[in-house]
C-alpha cells in the first residue's frame, strides 16, 4: 500500500518529466513549424505503453502516441526493445496521421530492466511528398512521401547512418528534417533521464505502486463523471465540404454517443467510405479525436494518464474514411476530425445542457506557399494554421481568434518570423466582424489575414465548414464560414476555399477570412449593454452592413 503524499508527488514528477521532453524538443527543433507553432506532443509511457505523463501539445495526439510502441511490440515482440535503441514511424494506418507526422520513440531501462517509454510526434516540413510540404490534390499515400516504420533509427546509442541517408535523400530539406529527427531523439533522450531519476529516487516498485493507484483514482473519477450523465442514445451527424478532388460532393460524418451507467461508447462506422482525395484517417486519429471530445465534455479538469479512457470505447468501420485501409491517401486527415469533436459534443447538448458550447469554426484552415525564395536563391516551403472563433455556451460568449480545438497548443505563425523567413508580406491582420452566430451569448469572430506575394509562388490552400459551419444551439444562430479570395477587387478575383500548387505572381494579394463560432440562446434575449459594447469594440457590425459574412443555415442530422 502506498501513502497518497508519495503517490501526488510521483504524479507530479512525471507530469513535470513530459513537459521537460516538450521543451527540449521544441527548443532543439530547426523548422518553424515546431519551434514556433509548436505542431507537436510528448508522452511518457510505462513498460506496458500506458500513459505516465503527456505534456501540452495537439489534442489529437490525445493518448494517441502508445499506439506506436504497442504495434512495435505486435509486430517484433517483446524482447525487440533494446537499450539506447530509437525508433520511427510514420504511417498513416497505424499512427492515424498523415505522413508529416512523425513519432520518434524509445524504450527506457533501468538497471538492466525495461521501466517505460518516451515519444515525441512532430510535423516534418517535408517528406518528399509529390508537391512540397504536401499535397491538397493526392489520391494516393504513394503520392504523400516517403512512409516508414515501425523501424530503428539509432541502435543501442548510435545513429543507423543508412536509414539517416535514405530519409536524406528521400526530402527536399534534409538538414532541416534531419534536425528535427535528432531534436525528437533529444526528447527521448530527456524521456529516459527523467524516468531513470524517478526509478532511482523511489524504486520501480513504488513508482509501480504510484502508477496503478494514480489509474486507479482516475478510473474513479472518470467513471463518476459518466454516471452523473443521463443514460440514453444520442447522435448528431454534419458534412465534409468535399474530399478535394470531387468539390461537388459532400461527405457525411455521423455520430451515435451511448452512455450506460458507468461507461460510453461512441459508434463513428456510419460515415463515408473511405474517400479518393486526402480527408482520411487510420483509426487511431480517430479514436484520438472522439477522446478529445471526450475530454471537453466529461472530465477536462483530470490530467491524462492510462486510466483516462477505461469506461470509453469506439467503434470505426474498416475501410471508412475515418479507418482507411492502404492506399488511401490521408493528408489532411484532421478536417473530419473536427467535425466528429464537435458532433460529440452537440450529440451530447441534450444531457449536459450547462457545458456544452455551440460549434467552433472548425478546421486547421491551411495555407501553404513554397518556391524558390528571390532573397536567398533557396526552395523554401511555408505552412500555417488559421485561427477562427470558438462557439458560445450557457454563460458566456465564443473566443475570437482561437486556434481549433484539433491543434490546442499550436499557434498561428507570427508575422515577424513569415516576413523573416518567407518572401510574404502580412497587409492585414485583424478580427472579422460580425461573423459569430447570434444568440444570447454571442459566437467568437474569425479573422481576415491578407498576403501580398514577394516573389512568384506556388499556393495551396485547404479551407473547410462550408457545407456545414458553425451551428447554434438553444436557439442561437450558426456563424459565417470561411471565404477565400485571391486579388481581391482586381481584375481576375477569384475565390477558392480548395486548390492546390495554384501558381500566383509576385504582387499577387491572398486574402483568407476564417468562419465564426456558433451562438447560443435566442438573440433577442441578448442583453442590450452587450449589443453596444459588441458594436463599439468592432465585433459585430452595424445592421445592413456588407462586411459580416453571410447568414447560413448548418446542414445537420
Amino acid at each position: 500500500m502506498i501513502d497518497p503524499v508519495t503517490t501526488e508527488i510521483i504524479r507530479c514528477a512525471l507530469l513535470q518529466a513530459a513537459e521537460d521532453m516538450n521543451t527540449t524538443l521544441i527548443r532543439s527543433s530547426y523548422t518553424p513549424v515546431i519551434y514556433e507553432a509548436k505542431d507537436c506532443a510528448v508522452a511518457l509511457l510505462d513498460r506496458d505503453h500506458n500513459v505516465l505523463g503527456q505534456s501540452s501539445g495537439l489534442p489529437i495526439f490525445l493518448g494517441n502516441l502508445e499506439v506506436c510502441t504497442r504495434e512495435t511490440e505486435r509486430l517484433h515482440g517483446r524482447q525487440v526493445w533494446r537499450e539506447g535503441d530509437v525508433w520511427v514511424l510514420n504511417d498513416s494506418y497505424i499512427g492515424g496521421t498523415h505522413l508529416n507526422d512523425v513519432t520518434v520513440y524509445g524504450p527506457i531501462f533501468v538497471d538492466g530492466e525495461l521501466a517505460g517509454f518516451a515519444a515525441s510526434r512532430a510535423h516534418w516540413l517535408d517528406m518528399g511528398s509529390k508537391d512540397p510540404g504536401g499535397s491538397m490534390d493526392s489520391t494516393s499515400i504513394f503520392q504523400e512521401g516517403l512512409r516508414l516504420g515501425p523501424v530503428r533509427i539509432y541502435e543501442g546509442g548510435e545513429p543507423c547512418a543508412d536509414l539517416h541517408e535514405v530519409i536524406a535523400r528521400n526530402v527536399r530539406f534534409p538538414h532541416a528534417t534531419l534536425g528535427d529527427m535528432r531534436a525528437q531523439v533529444a526528447c527521448v533522450t530527456t524521456g529516459r533521464r527523467r524516468l531513470s531519476e524517478i526509478v532511482s529516487r523511489w524504486g520501480l516498485d513504488t513508482v509501480t505502486a504510484a502508477r496503478d493507484e494514480i489509474f486507479a483514482q482516475t478510473e474513479q473519477l472518470e467513471r463518476a463523471a459518466i454516471a452523473a450523465v443521463p443514460d440514453g442514445v444520442y447522435r448528431a451527424g454534419g458534412f465534409l465540404d468535399n474530399d478535394g478532388i470531387d468539390l461537388a460532393t459532400p461527405l457525411p460524418v455521423n455520430v451515435t454517443v451511448t452512455v450506460a451507467g458507468e461507461s460510453v461508447t461512441v459508434d463513428l462506422t456510419d460515415c463515408a467510405d473511405q474517400a479518393t482525395g486526402p480527408v482520411n484517417c487510420g483509426a487511431a486519429q480517430a479514436v484520438a479525436a472522439v477522446r478529445v471530445a471526450y475530454k471537453l465534455l466529461v472530465s477536462g479538469e483530470v490530467p491524462l494518464n492510462g486510466g483516462s479512457f477505461r469506461p470509453l470505447s469506439v467503434a470505426t468501420r474498416p475501410g471508412s474514411m475515418l479507418a482507411a485501409e492502404a492506399p488511401a491517401a490521408c493528408q489532411y486527415y484532421y478536417s473530419h476530425l473536427g467535425l466528429v469533436i464537435d458532433l460529440v459534443v452537440r450529440a451530447l447538448a441534450p444531457a449536459l445542457p450547462g457545458k456544452v458550447a455551440a460549434a467552433s469554426y472548425g478546421d486547421s484552415l491551411i495555407v501553404q506557399m513554397s518556391g524558390v525564395d528571390p532573397r536567398t536563391g533557396k526552395l523554401y516551403v511555408s505552412q500555417e494554421a488559421t485561427v477562427g472563433g470558438w462557439g458560445a455556451w450557457d454563460g458566456g460568449d465564443g473566443e475570437t481568434c482561437l486556434i481549433n480545438s484539433v491543434n490546442g497548443s499550436l499557434r498561428d505563425m507570427p508575422i515577424e518570423v513569415l516576413e523573416t523567413l518567407f518572401p510574404v508580406r502580412v497587409t492585414r491582420y485583424e478580427i472579422r466582424p460580425g461573423t459569430g452566430g447570434t444568440g444570447r451569448w454571442r459566437g467568437g469572430n474569425g479573422v481576415v489575414r491578407e498576403y501580398e506575394f514577394s516573389g512568384d509562388t506556388s499556393l495551396s490552400l485547404w479551407f473547410e465548414r462550408s457545407v456545414t459551419p458553425a451551428w447554434g444551439l438553444a436557439g442561437g444562430g450558426a456563424g459565417a464560414p470561411p471565404r477565400v479570395t485571391l486579388n481581391p477587387g482586381r481584375p481576375g478575383e477569384r475565390e477558392m476555399l480548395k486548390v492546390n500548387a495554384l501558381a500566383v505572381r509576385k504582387g499577387d494579394v491572398l486574402r483568407c477570412e476564417s468562419g465564426g463560432g456558433g451562438g447560443y440562446g435566442p438573440a433577442e434575449l441578448r442583453d442590450g449593454s452587450a449589443l453596444a459594447h459588441d458594436l463599439a469594440e468592432g465585433m459585430v457590425t452595424p445592421p445592413g452592413s456588407a462586411q459580416a459574412g453571410p447568414a447560413v443555415s448548418s446542414s445537420l442530422r
